[in-house]
């Protein structure tokens, strides 16, 4: 095995502005824009200095509000007038109650780090700003259930966690933005989700504003509650269209005092399934990630300053990558584990490996995760990427983008100068590929190639369109090739049993 060098993480660059998808205003429920009367009404609920508006007397800049407008992909673009930053459960409640009222469109928005639209407005609704909610309500040590303003940022209730030997049961590469009210509104799934689950199963409890105002408590602290309808279960993953999640109970987990990763080179991609298989064997219950990464993707990330895990000469003949990441309680152990399996694959026959390093220091590790999570930056570092985040059988992941680049190819657009690169990377431990089409610019004719593509490529092999970033404004006409009409009906009729005004973030999840 070969050393690692070590590696700097970067923080993910802006991608550069893409043009927003046209979305037909008439499929929005016809609501009202906020006024200055409202605004007087907001004056009596919250101080001067919660409230955003280009509409005051003493007007707020427009440039103070484009953080609020605009998504970190650069794609989908608002015209909010007003923001408004409430530091309470009262405070949302009294603001929703009177939107709903005076019938004006409400968009939650905690770190507005999203990929699909779904915490910016679609024209001029209100943003309901939750980072001022941002305590710590209670943490017990022996339970491990922290309860928590939705505006907590994720990497702030890690750091509170540590010196309680405890973590969040999620890491996302946006930690230092990302609230956890936006993770569970959206269902976040992130690079562990094969140890720990997804928030379905973590999210213990909530506190919710319903869209006339009341205030649904459901902050449970008990891993077991058997009595009738579980209610917090249609808020997680609902992207804020049915109320406005302010609270969260949520079971951490004990922090892994032992974490070792290790990149692996292979031959072929059909070799990631049967190494996976023979990972989960081996390492089974200290086993907290499977990440795969394809040869492109990997040479993209090389070139654009992630790093370099292996050498030259160890990655010629590589078809793709896996980095495996273990966590237990006791390192001796969890290394001999490791150990064991890795010369097992470098002595088998056939071997399913070509060669593989292992981090032997805290900043190797960090350095192997950087090049997984400097993908994204990568890809914007190249041009600029159509991004799908799609889950589809273990198998069928090579297949996909191979599918994919062809298309490209019989279409005339796999060339320098329209689309220069098909890649794919994900979580092999769930399903997630996230697929990449990389073009030297965002051109109607190449969307025009890739939807609806994608998503029947996607519905042919009765996967998901969305594994884990949601639907939000850019793939609500896509539902259909996950869910049937049946279930889209039923979505709508639960929608309009909470809204019936429609103002919880319009034009989201749902063609209205």
């Amino acid at each position: 095995m070969l050393p690692s060098r070590q590696l700097v993480r970067r923080l993910a660059a802006r991608p550069p502005r893409r043009p927003s998808r046209a979305f037909a205003s008439s499929s929005l429920p016809q609501l009202n824009s906020v006024t200055e009367a409202d605004l007087a009404h907001f004056a009596s609920i919250l101080p001067p200095s919660a409230i955003l508006s280009t509409l005051r007397p003493s007007s707020t800049p427009a440039s103070e509000l484009e953080p609020f407008n605009n998504d970190w992909m650069n794609k989908y673009h608002g015209r909010s007038t007003t923001v408004l930053r409430p530091r309470s459960v009262q405070e949302v409640s009294a603001i929703v109650k009177h939107c709903n009222k005076r019938r004006i469109g409400v968009v939650p928005q905690g770190g507005n780090t999203g990929l699909v639209g779904g915490s910016v407005p679609v024209k001029d609704e209100l943003v309901i700003s939750l980072g001022n909610m941002s305590k710590i309500r209670s943490f017990d040590d022996v339970s491990g259930v922290l309860v928590a303003d939705a505006g907590c940022i994720l990497q702030s209730l890690s750091d509170f966690l540590i010196p309680h030997d405890h973590i969040v049961p999620l890491d996302l590469g946006s930690k230092g933005s990302c609230q956890i009210g936006g993770n569970v509104s959206t269902n976040a799934g992130g690079l562990r989700l094969l140890r720990y689950g997804s928030l379905h199963g973590s999210v213990l409890g909530l506190e919710v504003v319903l869209p006339d105002g009341i205030i649904l408590d459901l902050l449970n602290n008990l891993r077991k509650d058997n009595t009738g309808y579980d209610l917090k279960q249609l808020f997680i993953g609902a992207e804020g269209t049915l109320g406005i999640v302010t609270g969260i109970s949520i079971l951490t987990a004990a922090a892994p005092h032992a974490s070792n990763n290790v990149m692996l080179a292979l031959p072929s991609f059909a070799n990631v399934l049967p190494l996976y298989k023979e990972v989960k064997r081996q390492l089974s219950e200290i086993l907290s990630a499977f990440e795969f990464i394809d040869r492109r993707a990997y040479d993209l990330a090389v070139k654009h300053g992630q790093g370099r895990a292996l050498d030259d000469a160890d990655v010629k003949g590589a078809e793709c990558f896996v980095l495996v990441e273990t966590s237990g309680s006791n390192r001796e152990h969890d290394e001999q584990k490791l150990n064991k399996l890795l010369e097992d694959l470098m002595d088998a026959e056939p071997s399913l490996i070509n060669t593989g390093v292992m981090a032997t220091s805290p900043a190797q590790f960090s350095s192997l995760w950087a090049i997984r999570e400097g993908l994204t930056e990568a890809m914007a570092k190249e041009g600029k990427p159509y991004k799908y985040d799609i889950s589809v059988p273990l198998d069928k992941f090579q297949e996909v983008v191979d599918t994919t680049r062809e298309h490209l190819r019989k279409k005339g657009l796999l060339h320098e100068g329209a689309v220069e690169h098909v890649v794919g990377y994900g979580h092999v431990g769930d399903g997630n590929l996230h697929l990449n089409v990389v073009a030297a610019a965002y051109t109607p004719e190449i969307e025009a190639a890739l939807e609806p593509f994608v998503y029947e490529l996607v519905g042919k092999y009765k996967g998901s369109i969305s594994a884990e970033h949601g639907i939000g404004v850019m793939k609500t006409h896509a539902l259909q090739y996950s869910k049937n009409a049946v279930s889209i009906e039923w979505m709508k009729r639960i929608k309009h049993l909470f809204d019936p005004n429609g103002i919880m973030n319009p034009g989201k999840v749902l063609e209205l």
